[in-house]
């Protein structure tokens, strides 16, 4: 079985009790030498030509009577000979990525890098230090293993591990496996495996089911699934503790499969309705001892599989769950009780959304350990003391700047700036962290970049300063269309604010239901653009200007592809408008070229997104396909990918406003099911207008899932030069003014 397949065998005890191929959590065969540091082994992984010039040291431990020390970093030396000190091996990556920055002009992140170094990495006139300002530094949200992709392989996890690490945080999501876990938890509560495997969503699907909002879609999995599963989510909790980060694991709050009572007489659940056209799972009632048995179950199985951790996320009536007759505040009492037995001194991990956390739960457990990782702090205006809105419960500063996955470039960091040193260290304020939480990871670098360095900073934040810094690292010199370009763009797209109850950008049209009045893509996304499109434009034509020396790196082709990408899509909100008043006046002359011309910026956009391996819908649908055993479960998992992009689910749930919620501009998806609706709606839309009548009806769900079913070919490695198509849409976008 050759190494370069990635393939091994592994048997996780208490699943399935099986060996199976697992594709996608497989190692590359190397093992890890004993005498090289995990920090050396990143290293290693990330700068293969300059790694043995970098030493990588830990600091004298404290005295056991001492306080811990924060975390801190240190880094020195001459030319070619670079010694960073700090004292786990994620902050010395940390402190990696600081040198590489403002000694190296060097960039590294989740969305392209630019690491052509010299031969001897340049020395350090005095030594670099760094020191985090807060102690928890979380990343990942609940909907990531949906959004990003399910069906990664430990290739990914390893590098994005890395990334997370040079980039300061020391908390990681760890959602994978989660499905094996309660595959074997509830075995022991009369189940059997066929009916949990009914009751498991496939993985797109299963961020919605752990946080108790849906089950059983689109199709049962199946056991060597749940084995893979398992072996990579131990794989990658694994690395976060050789790194010295840790693995949030979910914590157990009472779902339960249909019918425990039936099989647990005695037991107590409540039911909870539905979430957007799904039926919720039942909820357990905390109080009772059937929940302590399962609780205790969970947690051990848990460990078994996947070793310890301190943090455990869990989201008790998220998104409109129902307490029934149950007191809330006793519940969260029971599950509180249930972690610290299992795990004594345990941090319970919360997420701030909608009227989440309520007091009714931070008022009933013990809030030092409690921590609110807040979605809403660059959303809501009103936001102002979480002090009191969670009772002094310790909190971090998050963002959501993406939901869905959605390729929009952009986020309110002027918010940051005003807001985060602020609440930081003001008066008894308990903020204790940041928390970047974007629903999809792997997008917005500059904005990942500039958030995480919040929890390294002291002092103010001058982004003009930062953004022109970050021009100069992002491609390895200094250049004045590259400074000007990042400056248009800070002023537009990464200028907009929380004043309008938004912190996401505005989706294109192209992805949206056709419609001569849609107004978003997704149903709840801003109806209107956050900044104005003509102002960044020339941040387009500044970026290609960049002279040549500076744009051989994934990192300036990635940028230039977002902001082609974001130009062309902004057309489409002054497009359309101009097309439905030609219908309503019905000229056939003006709404035949205008709707040509729509579908011409479609086929440039696809042309455009095909030139880069990470915006293939191909790519994404080949990944789901490799972790299946078998020719129907190849095509079942790629209909669930493909199904969470799209229609999202069920016909009820489409209906409901899920559908298009993740839309994003891939190749593949713009020139596929895209292209294919607005040519049908425009088809339709010109025969009524021939034959004076209304326009017929049509069943758009019906389209959409035949498509998911039979996308057609779909290219899986990219074709043509980025940097060339992006001339071509600069042009198209010129003539079009």
């Amino acid at each position: 079985m050759p190494l370069a397949r990635r393939t091994f065998l592994t048997a996780v005890a208490g699943t399935t009790g099986a060996a199976v191929a697992c594709s996608g959590a497989s190692a590359d065969g190397t093992p890890t030498p004993a005498h090289r540091s995990p920090a050396a082994e990143a290293a290693r992984r990330l700068l293969p030509r300059h790694w043995k010039q970098l030493t990588f040291t830990t600091p004298p431990a404290p005295a056991p009577a001492t306080a811990p020390a924060d975390d801190t970093f240190r880094v020195s030396g001459r030319r070619g000979d670079i010694t960073i000190t700090a004292s786990t091996p994620a902050v010395q990556l940390t402190a990696l990525r600081h040198y590489l920055k403002h000694a190296a002009h060097a960039n590294i992140t989740w969305a392209g890098s630019r690491t052509d170094l010299p031969d001897r990495l340049p020395g350090l006139a005095k030594p670099l230090t760094g020191r985090a300002n807060t102690p928890h530094r979380f990343v990942l949200n609940d909907t990531n293993d949906g959004y990003t992709g399910a069906y990664h392989d430990w290739s990914y996890w390893e590098r994005e591990l890395d990334v997370l690490a040079l980039h300061g945080y020391n908390e990681v999501l760890v959602y994978v496996g989660a499905d094996a876990l309660y595959h074997r938890v509830f075995q022991e509560f009369g189940y059997s495996d066929q009916e949990l495997r009914e009751w498991i969503p496939a993985p797109a699907h299963q961020p919605w089911w752990l946080l108790q909002n849906m089950s059983a879609f689109p199709y049962p999995v199946s056991r060597q699934l749940l084995d893979c599963r398992a072996a990579l989510g131990r794989r990658i909790a694994d690395r976060l503790r050789e790194l010295g980060m840790t693995p949030v694991f979910p914590g157990y709050f009472g779902t339960v499969p249909p019918g425990f009572t039936g099989k647990n007489p005695g037991a107590r659940t409540v039911p909870q309705g539905d979430w957007v056209g799904f039926t919720r799972p039942d909820w357990l009632d905390p109080r009772t001892d059937h929940f302590g048995r399962a609780a205790s179950a969970f947690y051990r199985a848990q460990t078994e599989l996947f070793g310890p951790s301190t943090m455990f996320k869990m989201d008790l009536l998220h998104e409109g769950g129902k307490p029934g007759d149950v007191p809330v505040g006793e519940a969260a009492k029971a599950v509180e009780k249930a972690l610290q037995t299992a795990h004594p001194g345990a941090t319970w991990v919360i997420l701030g959304w909608q009227s989440n956390p309520p007091k009714a739960i931070v008022d009933a457990v013990d809030k030092s350990r409690m921590l609110v990782v807040d979605g809403l702090s660059d959303r809501f205006p009103k936001i102002t003391d979480r002090e009191s809105d969670w009772n002094a419960t310790p909190y971090t500063f998050g963002s959501i700047w993406n939901f869905g996955g959605h390729t929009t470039l952009g986020a309110n960091t002027p918010d940051w700036a005003e807001l985060y040193e602020k609440w930081r260290t003001k008066d008894g304020s308990m903020l204790r962290g940041i928390s970047l939480m974007p629903e999809a990871a792997d997008n917005n670098p500059a904005a990942f970049e500039l958030f995480s360095e919040l929890a390294w900073r002291a002092g103010d934040l001058d982004l003009t300063a930062w953004f022109g810094e970050w021009s100069e690292s992002r491609y390895g010199g200094a250049d004045p269309h590259a400074a000007a370009a990042w400056d248009v763009l800070r002023r537009t797209a990464y200028g907009t604010t929380r004043a309008d109850e938004w912190a996401e950008g505005a989706d294109g049209l192209f992805g949206a239901r056709p419609s001569l009045s849609a107004k978003s893509a997704a149903a709840w996304s801003p109806k209107a653009m956050r900044y104005s499109p003509a102002d960044f434009e020339p941040a387009f034509t500044e970026l290609l200007s960049v002279r040549r020396q500076l744009r051989d790196s994934s990192a300036y082709r990635r940028d230039v592809l977002d902001v082609a990408r974001q130009a062309l899509s902004n057309r489409s909100r002054a497009l359309l408008p101009q097309i439905k008043q030609a219908y309503d006046a019905k000229n056939t002359g003006d709404f035949d070229r205008l709707t040509r011309d729509w579908l011409g910026h479609m086929d440039l956009l696809d042309t455009l997104m095909s030139t880069d391996s990470r915006h293939l819908l191909g790519r994404w649908v080949a990944d789901a396909r490799a972790w299946g055993a078998d020719a129907t479960e190849r095509e079942r998992l790629a209909y669930d990918q493909l199904s969470l992009l799209t229609v999202w689910g069920t016909r009820s749930g489409a209906d409901a406003g899920l559908r298009d919620y993740a839309n994003r501009e891939w190749a593949g998806l713009v020139g596929g099911l895209y292209r294919l609706r607005w040519e049908t709606y425009f088809k339709e839309l010109r025969s009524a207008l021939d034959e004076d009548r209304a326009p017929k009806a049509i069943d758009w769900f019906a389209l959409e899932d035949g498509w998911i079913r039979d996308p057609g070919p779909l290219a899986t490695h990219p074709t043509g030069d980025t940097y060339k198509v992006a001339v071509q849409v600069r042009e198209r976008l010129i003539g079009k003014r």
